[in-house]
Parts: C-alpha cells; sequence; structure tokens
C-alpha cells in the first residue's frame, strides 16, 4: 500500500475515534485562531468550503462573516472546481461531488482577487505539505492563485511528514485545533 493510501486511512480512523461533538469543539479553536490571523483580518475576499461531517466544521464560521467579507465556495464540476459566492445558506443545494451543499448564485472568475484560500485536508505537516482527498481538486485551484493558502485541520490531522509529489501544491501556513 502506498504511503498516501495508509495515512488517508489511519487519519479516517482518528476522525472516527473522534466524537462529533469533540470535532466541533475543536473546530472552534481552529477558527478563534483564524480570526487572530492578520492575513484574515486584512482578507476582503476569502475562498472557505462548506464542511463535510469529518472535516473542521465551518458552517457557523462561513455564515459569520458573510456580511462583512466576500465569500465563496467551491463547486464540484467534473473534475474541476468552480468558485461560486455565498449568500446565504439557504441558497445551498447538494452538489455533484460528495453531494456537499454547494451554492448555486453567481459564478466568480476573477481569481486574482482572492486573498486567501481556507483548504480542508486529510493530513498536514510543519513544512505546510498537504494530504487531499486524491482527486486533485484544490491543487488545481491553487496553483491558479497567488492567494495565501491556510490549511485548516484538527490536531491529529498534524503530523510529521505528508509524502508529496511534485504537483501537491503547499500552504503558506497551517491552523491546527488546540487540542
Amino acid at each position: 500500500m502506498d504511503e498516501k493510501k495508509a495515512l488517508r486511512i489511519e487519519i479516517r480512523q482518528l476522525k472516527r475515534a473522534c466524537p462529533l461533538e469533540e470535532r466541533r469543539r475543536k473546530s472552534l479553536s481552529v477558527w478563534e485562531a483564524v480570526e487572530r490571523d492578520e492575513v484574515f483580518q486584512q482578507a476582503e475576499t476569502v475562498l472557505a468550503y462548506w464542511s463535510m461531517d469529518d472535516e473542521v466544521y465551518t458552517h457557523d464560521f462561513v455564515n459569520k462573516w458573510a456580511g462583512s467579507k466576500t465569500l465563496l465556495l467551491p463547486c464540484v464540476k467534473g473534475d474541476e472546481l468552480e468558485l461560486r459566492y455565498f449568500d446565504g445558506e439557504e441558497r445551498l443545494q447538494p452538489g455533484e461531488g460528495y453531494a456537499i451543499p454547494e451554492p448555486v448564485g453567481e459564478l466568480f472568475t476573477d481569481w486574482g482577487k482572492i486573498d486567501l484560500i481556507l483548504v480542508p485536508g486529510v493530513a498536514f505537516d510543519k513544512s505546510g505539505n498537504r494530504l487531499g482527498r486524491g482527486k486533485g481538486y484544490y491543487d488545481k485551484v491553487l496553483k491558479q492563485t497567488g492567494a495565501y493558502k491556510l490549511g485548516v485541520c484538527f490536531d491529529f490531522q498534524l503530523v510529521e511528514r505528508v509524502p508529496v509529489e511534485p504537483h501537491d501544491v503547499k500552504m503558506d501556513r497551517v491552523v491546527a485545533s488546540g487540542g
């Protein structure tokens, strides 16, 4: 079994061992750290994500900041992600990939205006390397923008070393829950 597959399995087991209530509590500490971050404070346009059950929970965070920042969410279209404006939770519909709720509003195409990308992942290391789910969606987006890349994860997703390949994109910084 290759290193990436083994690490994905290991992290999946750690997530399952951490109850939903605990993951929600850990998520709060991640968002408190992000809100204190100068890059976030100065950012006007932020690419966030609508979390799945096993990811750092974003729903409250996205709703909180939607009024004061331009928030974008990714939508899966085939093998690519397209970005759309978040204009309220009530305007989300199940997407084609993973059935994650996605915005149906206006398409965002001026990727150069993105100041900050909040990036989920399966695992991160202290050097900023990221292991995703294996589809390469985020790597494609991250290569097309000069935005600051902030990985967000639970403490148990921060590992000693993530195996990397040439197409993998490093994070500028990683914020993990405080435990």
